[in-house]
């Protein structure tokens, strides 16, 4: 049997978490019985026993799963941690349009309520990173995904971004785009107009601080701080735990924690934490 690395250990916070908080950006890793196909890292010991102990050290009382790369469109995985989520978890998947409306049903009754595209890069120059699926299979399927009330989410640079959502925003589902935006710095002309989308309520923006080029978690303020100032009623919190591919891998508890402090309002964290994915991913009251 392969060795699996253990998935990232993360502190518990100290600031107070609502009730009902929701982790919007995590993945889960099954064991051999869910094979996955040829990945660039080493899947962790990341199973759904091990993301709940995860959620329970956060105080998260739920979560989205967001299908891992390696896992490309085989649902097994996210599928079976769905059906023993016991209504806490929604699931993310990956799809092209050559997908049945019939798999789309049966997703939508196990609990996903989206699509990820990709246009990030893969590190050479390579293209995509492997198992991904880009905007162009968006366009084709938003038909749909909108008589499904799905979303599309979206992992691409804020200068990406920028030139996808004049075209993307028109085809009426939420767009949820990943990791801030994925902005090249605090002075990025990409993320002004992402921050103008946000603005006017078409797309939702994760506060996820790992992985943005330019500096760790703590120097990400200025990037969160201008996201809840633009529209705190379309922002989401995310972790992206077990971390793939981050050597040392961050903190979700610390992560959480700064999240909470630059807030600095109750009021806004319950909103960002527990109402705003509520409404968007239709969890139960």
């Amino acid at each position: 049997m392969t060795h699996r690395p253990p998935a990232p250990g993360v502190s518990a916070p100290r600031q107070a978490v609502p009730a009902g908080a929701c982790d919007t950006h995590t993945h889960v890793f099954g064991g051999p019985e869910f094979p996955a196909g040829t990945a660039p890292y080493a899947l962790p010991d990341a199973a759904l026993a091990v993301h709940a102990a995860m959620r329970d050290r956060l105080g998260m009382a739920r979560a989205v799963l967001v299908q891992p790369a390696p896992y490309g469109r085989d649902p097994a995985c996210l599928l079976d941690a769905l059906a023993r989520g016991a209504g806490r978890l929604r699931g993310v998947m990956i799809a092209d349009e050559t997908v049945s409306d019939a798999t789309l049903e049966a997703w939508h009754a196990a609990g996903v309520r989206a699509l990820r595209f990709t246009e990030m890069r893969a590190p050479g120059g390579t293209g995509r990173y492997p198992g991904t699926i880009g905007t162009e299979a968006l366009i084709a399927l938003a038909p749909r995904l909108r008589a499904l009330g799905w979303q599309a989410h979206l992992w691409a640079s804020a200068a990406q971004c920028a030139a996808l959502l004049p075209r993307l925003t028109p085809l009426g589902l939420p767009i949820v785009l990943d990791h801030l935006a994925m902005p090249q710095g605090l002075a990025d002309p990409g993320f002004d107009a992402v921050l103008g989308h946000l603005r006017e309520g078409r797309v939702w923006v994760k506060a996820t601080l790992c992985r943005v080029p330019g500096g760790g978690p703590a120097s990400l303020r200025p990037l969160q701080d201008r996201l809840v100032a633009a529209n705190p009623d379309r922002v989401l919190w995310g972790s992206d735990w077990p971390f793939v591919r981050m050597d040392p891998a961050p903190d979700a508890g610390a992560m959480l924690d700064l999240f909470l402090g630059w807030l600095g309002d109750d009021g806004l964290a319950r909103r960002i934490l527990v109402d705003n994915p509520a409404a968007l991913f239709g969890f139960a009251a």
